[in-house]
């Protein structure tokens, strides 16, 4: 199947590592304009370098942008142009429970989970009702549909964006500018390795990723390549009537409909 993302111009933010990186390679292998952001300058040369390596495109690009910042943002999408397919990710909130968090907290929280994705659509969507094309897709968390156990704040502000991206369908539409939301189930990222290094276990990374995949009806936790595919199809040209949805990647999982 031709993606027709070939040429694309895509944004991916939150970029050097984990899910968004997948995400990235994943159009970069298609043949698409590639720019990923993010606030480690380092850590995004190294990423765009591997993208380059291992999808044969020299088209890539980094930006260090901090998403908490409007300023930041809107320097970005000044220095890239109109964008066709912008993929919004964030790294996750801090773990607890209610008395755990102050104001600062709650406010950090509403910055990096929910008005970053505001800012970024604000300023890509008149170049995208310009050209009579966009499709944006926010990276959110299973947490969109199902409270998780000690992840008050991503339980919040979750929810909160597919409200977002539900109305946002509607008033974008007519543009031909579709916009979903997709959450990851558990993935073998960096990140989840390091939550399992820190925990206090007996078991070794590995035996606790092998556990976590016990729940799992595909009998394993995913990879980031394949959360990747679900977020390439939705953000392409081939996406032509799926909009104002909410789609769960994580093997079948989720219990709840």
């Amino acid at each position: 199947m031709d993606l027709g993302v070939k040429g694309k111009k895509v944004l991916v933010t939150a970029a050097s590592k984990g899910l968004g990186k997948a995400c990235a390679k994943a159009y970069a292998k298609e043949g698409a304009q590639v720019y990923i952001a993010s606030r480690n300058k380092q850590q995004l040369e190294e990423a765009a370098q591997e993208i380059i390596e291992e999808s044969g495109n020299n088209q890539v690009s980094s930006i260090v942008c901090d998403l908490t910042k409007a300023e930041d943002i809107k320097e970005m999408i000044t220095r890239i142009g109109t964008i066709d397919i912008l993929i919004n990710n964030s790294g996750g909130p801090p773990a607890g429970k209610f008395d755990d968090f102050n104001d600062d907290d709650w406010q950090h929280a509403f910055e990096l989970l929910l008005m970053n994705i505001i800012r970024t659509v604000r300023v890509v969507t008149p170049g995208m009702r310009a050209q009579q094309f966009g499709r944006i897709v926010n990276i959110t968390s299973s947490s969109m549909k199902q409270a998780l156990d000690g992840l008050l704040l991503s339980n919040t502000f979750r929810p909160a964006i597919v409200g977002l991206s539900k109305s946002l369908s509607q008033e974008l539409a007519s543009d031909n500018i579709l916009i979903n939301s997709v959450g990851p189930g558990t993935m073998e990222t960096d990140r989840i390795r390091d939550i399992f290094k820190q925990q206090a276990s007996t078991e070794s990374v590995e035996e606790r990723l092998v556990k976590a995949g016990e729940d799992v009806p595909i009998g394993r936790i995913g990879q980031p390549d394949e959360f990747a595919k679900a977020i390439l199809f939705l953000g392409s040209e081939a996406n032509t009537y799926i909009t104002g949805q909410t789609l769960i990647v994580d093997g079948g999982a989720m219990k709840t409909l």
